[in-house]
């Protein structure tokens, strides 16, 4: 069982829902500990006075906040507390808007909402009733000193608590050199549209996190046990460093690489066509026919016709 973060309710209007806060992710990263080589032993975090080098206790340790340059207001954490009692112990919903309208850019850290203190019944109540809705709840937290915007979503069984990023932290599209929103003045033709729009046709499918795998920790793991195993932990292996790969992105032309990426489609998608097909669909067909054989082109067209 993971660690409760936090403890309190979810509160709109009459309604309050007790629950506790759980992190919902886990971090599977690699990660690797700095060592001093000569006894193997770990090397630690050092705090101490900048100014002075004199190392510091955690008990002269306090917070503050930098209002001018080099110059700070102390603060403790129940005073951060109280300037916002209202919202430290709730997930105080301001509104429910639907669910397409949050943008991927603003969502930050999810955690799992456990209904608390017998709430069971109206936790489930919640998350049905934002189920049928299509809504996700948008509330005010207070989590670890510092007020969040977070998203309420139904996921499965649970009630999901999504951080949100602040409109001011995400940057605006005019800060970058994006192509206009119009193909046309992008300078993308109908017909590269068209054979795109086929590509992805033919990679679509259903999503299933067990299918991705991440594959730098399986191999670094690998190599860690192989070590453990040869009893070479100790040990830094010379590593041969192979040829750097040829990047094959000679090609610039958008259409030769969509049709490239087309030929090599599924022979039971590519002969999925219907009788119907239009005239479009063969001529797309044609234009994807290397343009080297010009006469297996004419011999497409006069069977098509």
């Amino acid at each position: 069982m993971p660690h409760m973060i936090w403890k309190g309710a979810i509160s709109f209007g009459l309604v309050h829902v007790p629950v506790q806060l759980y992190p919902a992710t886990q971090s599977e990263k690699v990660g690797f500990n700095l060592l001093d080589k000569r006894s193997m032993d770990p090397i630690g975090y050092k705090q101490f006075n900048k100014n002075t080098g004199k190392d510091v206790t955690r008990d002269n340790i306090v917070r503050g906040f930098e209002y001018e340059k080099g110059k700070y207001v102390v603060m403790s954490d129940a005073e951060i507390r109280s300037a916002n009692p209202e919202s430290t112990q709730t997930v105080d919903i301001l509104a429910f808007v639907e669910a397409p309208e949050i943008s991927f850019l603003s969502l930050d850290t999810p955690y799992y909402l456990a209904p608390d203190r017998k709430g069971e019944k109206v936790y489930a109540l919640l998350r049905d009733a934002l189920k049928a809705s299509g809504k996700v709840g948008i509330a005010n937290v207070v989590l670890h000193n510092k007020q969040h915007l977070a998203a309420l979503i139904p996921v499965g069984p649970a009630l999901a608590l999504n951080t949100l990023r602040w409109a001011d932290e995400v940057r605006e599209f005019d800060d970058f050199k994006f192509p206009d929103e119009n193909s046309k003045k992008a300078g993308v033709s109908p017909k590269e549209l068209e054979m795109a729009q086929r590509l992805i046709d033919d990679m679509s499918d259903t999503w299933n996190p067990q299918d991705y795998h991440d594959t730098f920790r399986e191999d670094i793991m690998a190599l860690v046990n192989k070590k453990v195993k040869e009893g070479k932990t100790e040990e830094v292996s010379e590593v041969e460093e192979g040829a750097p790969s040829k990047a094959s992105a000679e090609i610039l032309d958008l259409s030769e690489l969509l049709k490239r990426s087309l030929k090599k489609e599924k022979p039971a998608r590519r002969g999925a066509k219907s009788a119907g097909s239009t005239e479009d669909d063969t001529a797309d067909a044609e234009a994807a026919e290397p343009a080297a054989k010009p006469a297996r082109k004419t011999t497409t067209r006069r069977k098509r016709a």
